[in-house]
């Protein structure tokens, strides 16, 4: 599951880092209707533009963000992760992958249309780094979309609560509207093939207490035999333009208003 932001310029995944095999069969059961991708089609489209994936991990999602987009360039803190990345994405010319942090992206100033973080780094009070770099990267007009699990909805949600009691979603919530974000709420289904990869998947994102939990209420979620497991689980999908003109966020980085 995802941690809270530390106040450390790069805190561990405990899921991807140490798990990286059981994370991509996470990442294949995740969204089986792709609705998180018709959201984003929607809202940011990237047909022809510059991309930035930040938290790109091992590059799961690079493909189809390169598919339509003219170029982009995924940015990972964590090495291992990185040449996985780059082995995945060899064969694509339009995709590089680097080593870097939320914080510190190594491109120069608005030099990209769109800034994508899934589960990555935004988590709400004290990613106001990251905010602050991905406004320096976009050009006028681009956007920054973060899209991360919401822990309102159940039963995803509530297992992710009893894990982390002191996150507060109202916070959470108002920190982003408060820098300027539109959210819009995605219901999507995990469909899991089989018993063993609900526990492998849910093993890696909860406590052993709240992983039992999650794997016994999913279990008992099938309705029939022989087919695959599925769950419903929520997302938060959160966007933030660009202004053409002056840019206005002392919310986030206390600055003055400047030009584009």
């Amino acid at each position: 599951m995802n941690r809270l932001l530390r106040k450390t310029e790069v805190y561990p995944s405990p899921n991807i880092w140490y798990h990286t095999g059981t994370y991509e069969l996470e990442n294949r059961v995740q969204d089986a209707d792709d609705a998180i991708w018709a959201e984003l089609r929607d809202r940011v489209p990237w047909t022809g533009r510059d991309v930035v994936d930040v938290g790109c991990g091992d590059g799961f999602h690079l493909p189809r963000l390169a598919a339509d987009a003219r170029s982009v360039l995924g940015v990972e803190p964590h090495a291992p992760l990185v040449r996985k990345a780059r082995r995945r994405m060899a064969a694509s010319s339009n995709v590089t992958v680097v080593r870097g942090r939320a914080q510190r992206i190594p491109v120069p100033d608005r030099s990209a249309d769109l800034v994508h973080a899934r589960t990555a780094y935004f988590f709400g009070p004290g990613c106001e780094p990251g905010l602050r770099e991905a406004e320096r990267v976009l050009r006028p007009g681009g956007a920054l979309v973060i899209v991360d699990l919401d822990t309102r909805h159940a039963p995803y949600g509530d297992w992710m609560r009893e894990d982390l009691p002191h996150y507060e979603p109202d916070a959470v919530d108002g920190f982003f509207a408060d820098a300027g974000f539109a959210c819009t709420r995605v219901e999507t289904r995990w469909v899991f093939p089989d018993r063993e990869a609900v526990a492998a998947v849910l093993g890696i994102e909860f406590s052993p207490r709240v992983a039992r939990r999650a794997v016994g209420e999913t279990l008992g979620r099938r309705a029939g035999a022989g087919g695959p497991f599925e769950l419903p689980v929520g997302y938060r999908v959160l966007v933030r333009h660009k202004p053409a003109g002056l840019v206005i966020h002392p919310s986030v980085d206390g600055a003055s208003p400047r030009m584009p």
